[in-house]
């Protein structure tokens, strides 16, 4: 076992994986873990896969850099990927990403989102009743992916009728963001933020001549910026409010759907936690440690530095592996066991640091409330087919899941 583990280790290629890898990473990550954890790829990229090594690396932004200037010129060219991606906040040092962060954490302020938990509830009960009625669900497209388009819709008060497009514009901008691009992806992409800009533009140009409520009201927020002045340029507002839509949709579509998967595959944690509904926040920790969302981060050094006792030399670019980090047993005890009670659970799945997810805590109440209000409407939902993954290894979930109501 140990032999076949280091060559597991040996051989890994991030651009040549196998299905088996994209069905269940973690042998793999375990091996890595154990044996390369500080892992030289063909391209020359690093590949992080323990607990330690990932948090240094996302508290030590001065050597550790989230611009992705220099990495992406070369994967998209001089297109509207490249400028999207290189303008988003997820993707930018100081004082950028300081500016543009500290504006939509104004409109996303705990008082903000306490706010949109009656709406919220609202929202999902419809789903259900939905459901109800049919008599069973495809897990992802009537309910997951449902419930974080609506809320990023109502934060940027897109009008019901205009949200269609939504959600196939953000899984075509993320899907070519993969390790590996064909020219069919980045084309789907660069077509899919055309229109989204497109359509933004119309969104913004009405917002201004009629603004909404800033407290409620993100793109308003962001429109008019801080009372000292400070305000975003059209573009960094343009391609923000599509982070926006990109960051909120897709991983809480998985948190929902990965966490639903989770406890139909682990029966006894479904029992614990229907038996102990109070459990949920508990419970909703443990689904983003154990089956997080976001696989992948990228930085890139600037400057050389040891990392995990490996020297790495400035402009190295360095892939953050946060679903082996979050099975580390040097963190987690017994890591691989899916356990609602876990605590304490300092998983990485919303990062650390200054890069740590600005909407977790909106994540966090999205999760909770679907899944607990799911469970509690049909406690006997069982998987009814085989899911299928969405072939990706960055961000992980389900393109559809069948699913009776018992």
């Amino acid at each position: 076992m140990n032999a076949d583990a280091k060559a597991l280790a040996a051989s890994f290629d991030l651009e040549k994986l196998t299905p088996e890898f994209y069905d269940n990473p973690y042998p793999t990550y375990r091996a890595l873990r154990e044996n390369e954890p500080v892992k030289r790829l063909r391209n020359s990229t690093v590949f992080l896969t323990r607990f330690d090594d990932l948090v240094t690396t996302y508290k030590n932004p001065k050597s550790f850099s989230s611009d992705k200037k220099r990495e992406f010129a070369p994967k998209y060219g001089d297109t509207l990927l490249y400028e999207h991606h290189t303008t988003s906040l997820v993707f930018n040092d100081p004082p950028s990403h300081t500016r543009v962060r500290r504006l939509i954490m104004g409109a996303l302020s705990p008082r903000a989102i306490a706010s949109m938990e009656g709406d919220l509830i609202k929202l999902v009960d419809g789903l259900l009743d939905a459901i109800e009625t049919k008599g069973a669900c495809e897990l992802i497209e009537d309910f997951a992916a449902s419930i974080p388009i609506e809320v990023i819709g109502n934060l940027l008060d897109v009008p019901h009728e205009e949200r269609g497009p939504l959600r196939d514009w953000s899984l075509a901008i993320l899907g070519a963001l993969e390790p590996v691009v064909s020219p069919e992806v980045a084309a789907r992409g660069n077509k899919a933020v055309a229109d989204f800009l497109a359509y933004l533009q119309t969104l913004v140009s009405r917002r201004r001549a009629k603004p909404g409520n800033p407290e409620r009201d993100v793109l308003t927020r962001l429109i008019q910026g801080e009372e000292n002045g400070e305000r975003l340029t059209e573009k960094e507002l343009l391609h923000n409010c599509i982070f926006l839509l990109n960051a909120g949709h897709e991983t809480t579509t998985n948190l929902i759907g990965n966490g639903l998967v989770a406890l139909d595959r682990h029966p006894d944690q479904k029992q614990r936690l229907i038996e102990n509904p109070d459990m949920i926040k508990t419970a909703v920790e443990e689904m983003l440690r154990y089956e997080s969302s976001n696989q992948l981060g990228n930085r890139m050094t600037t400057e050389k530095v040891e990392l995990g006792g490996v020297m790495l030399d400035a402009g190295t670019s360095v892939t953050l592996c946060i679903g082996a980090a979050n099975r580390d047993p040097a963190q987690f005890p017994d890591p691989e066991r899916f356990d609602i009670a876990r605590t304490p659970n300092r998983h990485l799945a919303f990062a650390t640091g200054a890069h740590q997810c600005a909407g977790m805590a909106l994540a966090r109440l999205e999760g909770a409330i679907a899944i607990s209000r799911f469970l509690a409407r049909f406690p006997n939902y069982a998987v009814s087919g085989q899911p299928v993954r969405g072939g990706r290894v960055r961000f992980r979930g389900f393109l559809s899941v069948p699913c009776a109501l018992g």
